[in-house]
């Protein structure tokens, strides 16, 4: 891919997993790359990282026109913060508690809503309207209300897929880790097949089972959409995931760089 000519925004979505970073001329994003998350890394090691992948996307970003953060790993901060001033030649600009996001959260402290969640709530209306529900799938699976009035209205946390199956691993003793994908059969004829069926479908009666109450409790739903690392697994088994978007937070991340620009 060429250098774009455009207004080159750099989006940065930390995660305690994954880190996604996007690339966005004007409104349409034109590379993403993934790292896994790691505390113990400097801004030295993520510059000596990225700058190859993008180059080889024919992308120079030395001298991006902007930088936004989402971050839910304090520790973090400032190494983004020197990545973005040295690497990308701009003063980052951060999710956190008092930006301009042209939504009402109806937490009871808003400060402790994670601000994946807040830019996945931007993102959702913006693409789908409201009430919409987003059902994030990351370290933790998270859902998210949208209301009809277009407010943050609060949500649900609960361990996530991988966690959760790293939990029956770790203490049954004779169980073996496999991997987490959607079994070719219901039931297993095999420990491997009997594991991946319990944890597929498990999780699947776990998020539909969340989903049908908030179907019962939220008249006119728009839309329930499904964002993070397995959200196409599960939504591939899901009775009420209308809409998958893998890279939701980025698109939050560009709308909230825009609403701030300026300000």
């Amino acid at each position: 891919m060429a250098q774009e000519t455009g207004s080159l925004l750099v989006v940065i979505d930390v995660g305690n997993t994954n880190t996604v970073f996007g690339v966005y001329d004007g409104d349409r994003l034109i590379h993403d790359v993934r790292l896994s998350t790691a505390t113990e890394r400097t801004a030295d090691e993520l510059g000596a990282l990225l700058l190859p992948l993008f180059a080889r996307a024919g992308l120079d970003l030395s001298a991006a026109d902007g930088v936004v953060v989402s971050s839910v790993v304090p520790p973090l901060q400032a190494v983004f913060d020197r990545l973005a001033r040295e690497y990308f030649g701009c003063e980052p600009f951060f999710v956190e508690p008092g930006i301009r996001t042209g939504m009402v959260i109806r937490y009871d402290s808003p400060g402790e809503v994670g601000a994946d969640r807040i830019v996945n709530a931007v993102a959702a209306r913006e693409l789908f309207g409201s009430p919409v529900v987003v059902v994030d799938f990351g370290t933790a699976t998270t859902f998210d209300l949208i209301n009809a009035a277009g407010e943050y209205a609060g949500g649900i946390i609960a361990p996530g897929i991988t966690i959760s199956a790293e939990a029956l691993f770790l203490h049954a003793a004779r169980l073996y880790r496999v991997d987490i994908r959607k079994p070719a059969q219901l039931i297993g004829r095999n420990t491997a097949g009997a594991i991946q069926a319990g944890i597929y479908y498990g999780y699947v009666g776990l998020v539909d089972g969340i989903l049908e109450r908030l179907h019962g409790e939220v008249p006119g739903l728009r839309a329930v959409v499904a964002t993070g690392g397995q959200a196409e697994m599960i939504a591939e088994g899901s009775r009420y995931i209308t809409h998958t978007e893998p890279l939701l937070t980025l698109v939050g991340l560009r709308l909230l760089y825009e609403r701030n620009r300026g300000v």
